[in-house]
């Protein structure tokens, strides 16, 4: 890896050309990572000295936010190169994340060719595969022969992402095969593609989530995905790594959901105090007028705990196991979802299921609680303690299971079901259930 003080040391001599010379043995990645980690200054000297066919891919790996950064420092004829050599995909990815006035400003730099095709992919709605594909791809007919398929690729005008499969279209531009580089370079030069490409061909819709993609390309195991607009027509292509970056996306927002944390768009080390401040705010202030309301619940039950009050020291073992429980049914539940193990459809067999495992479970943890409780308090508020350890691991392992659902249902994300969400609602359900059972068992 290059090291940060020679590149500092260099841009300090202004030696550009051993600074160039030294870029150039490194691939794209890394020399990316030299980007973000030296000043804003130096990050304008270096990427200024790169080589031209390597400038627009290191921008391609850079970080929105870098990105945007690095833009505002460019003139517009390197803006404007810039944006010429980047992957259609990668385009769309950078108009639709920076703020509306600068993706106007960098519309007005693109070519009249390329202001067709950007303003065609931001036209699909966000988070659809259209957002993700790139349009170039390669294509052949059916009554090619092999040879002049080779031919063709070789002298087509715009280089495709990737060519590891060439997709047989007809007029009308819709797919009617696939065949991978594999079979025409190991082929009968002669043989005609009709005889060897592999119908029907596995494809997905431009207005699909990009969700979707992942668990077709998954399923199938397939490196790039061909997409159809609503006539069947192909309009390009979705590769691996563009869908595997967004399952990374999309895997960092959910574990940010699930600690009750607004997805961060840019590096955890790079985020302000400000912003992680006002990510995390909201969800901690909710929270506490939620465990407010188990207060409330704790002083209406007063008089109950002013006559036993060996009942507070079992309080926190319910509610923890409760909330633990709860937490289980809903990460279980909305990675299902997630994944598509799971569908809406399933979710009347699934609940019942649930009711079965979190019986098991609250017998077992109820024999637990009832043998402490007695231990410590007597035979009656261990059966209270048992009884109440019972009531609230089934109540809130239902509780966990049908979140998600809801959510989901409401065309929300399920994500936001998890841990901090069941815990808090646990909580209230525990000490409600709880001292409910022991008002009425007791007497009290």
């Amino acid at each position: 890896m290059l090291a940060k003080d020679e590149v500092q040391r260099l841009v300090e001599s202004h030696d550009w050309a051993a600074l160039r010379e030294s870029l150039r043995p490194f691939h794209i990645s890394e020399v990316a990572d030299v980007l973000s980690e030296v000043g804003k200054t130096e990050r304008v000297l270096v990427f200024r000295s790169l080589p031209r066919q390597m400038a627009a891919a290191v921008f391609a790996y850079l970080e929105p936010f870098e990105q945007d950064a690095l833009l505002r420092d460019l003139t517009d004829e390197e803006t404007r190169h810039i944006l010429a050599n980047l992957a259609p995909d990668d385009r769309t990815e950078l108009l639709e994340e920076l703020p509306s006035e600068v993706t106007q400003r960098l519309l007005g730099l693109l070519s009249p060719e390329d202001l067709k095709e950007a303003r065609q992919l931001l036209g699909y709605p966000e988070d659809s595969v259209g957002r993700l594909m790139t349009p170039d791809y390669l294509a052949v007919k059916s009554e090619w022969t092999v040879n002049r398929a080779l031919e063709e690729m070789r002298s087509a005008a715009a280089a495709p992402e990737t060519a590891n499969a060439l997709y047989v279209t007809d007029s009308s531009s819709r797919l009617t095969g696939v065949v991978a580089l594999r079979q025409l370079v190991l082929g009968d030069p002669d043989a005609v593609i009709e005889s060897i490409m592999r119908t029907p061909p596995v494809s997905i819709s431009a207005f699909d989530d990009q969700a979707r993609a992942a668990e077709v390309m998954e399923r199938y195991d397939l490196s790039v995905l061909p997409v159809l607009d609503s006539n069947g027509a192909m309009v390009g292509i979705v590769t691996a790594d563009d869908v595997l970056e967004m399952a990374h996306d999309e895997t960092t927002e959910d574990f940010h959901k699930a600690a009750a944390v607004s997805p961060l768009r840019i590096s955890y080390k790079d985020a302000g105090v400000g912003l992680l401040y006002r990510n995390r705010v909201t969800w901690l202030v909710g929270l506490v007028l939620i465990y407010l309301l188990s207060g409330e619940i704790m002083a209406h039950f007063e008089g109950t705990i002013a006559a036993v009050v060996p009942l507070v020291f079992f309080l926190p073992l319910l509610i923890d196991s409760a909330g633990n429980a709860g937490s289980q049914s809903a990460v279980l539940m909305v990675r299902a979802l997630g994944t598509g193990d799971a569908g809406l459809r399933d979710w009347a067999a699934l609940l019942f299921r649930e009711l079965g495992v979190s019986g098991a479970l609250g017998l077992l943890m109820g024999a637990a609680a009832w043998g402490l409780g007695t231990l410590r308090a007597g035979l009656e508020v261990g059966l209270v303690v048992g009884l109440s350890m019972l009531l609230v691991v089934i109540v809130t392992c239902l509780f966990g299971i049908c979140v998600p659902v809801v959510l989901s249902k409401l065309g929300f994300d399920p994500a936001t079901a998890s841990s901090p969400m069941v815990t808090s609602v646990a909580d209230i359900l525990g000490v409600l259930v709880y001292f409910s059972i022991a008002t009425w068992y007791l007497h009290v």
